[in-house]
């Protein structure tokens, strides 16, 4: 897995993981759904992805989208 597919991964996941819990715990669970939409927004606009960055450091490959 790349960089590019793992960050999609990542976001998907915490995106439904927000969205199940603010239907099921609390509605305040819609911050990290909303996190996670902004922080798409801004990577698109700056090319700056924080969760790539951490990945990088982890060891995983580079994708096409973040081989900075």
């Amino acid at each position: 897995m790349n960089i590019d597919r793992a960050v999609l991964t990542l976001a998907g996941t915490l995106t439904l993981l927000g969205t199940l819990l603010a239907a099921t715990a609390s509605p305040w669970w819609l911050l990290l759904t909303g996190f996670v939409g902004l922080n798409l927004l801004q990577s698109s606009v700056t090319g700056f992805c924080p969760a790539a960055s951490i990945l990088r450091r982890l060891g995983v490959r580079p994708g096409p989208a973040f081989d900075r």
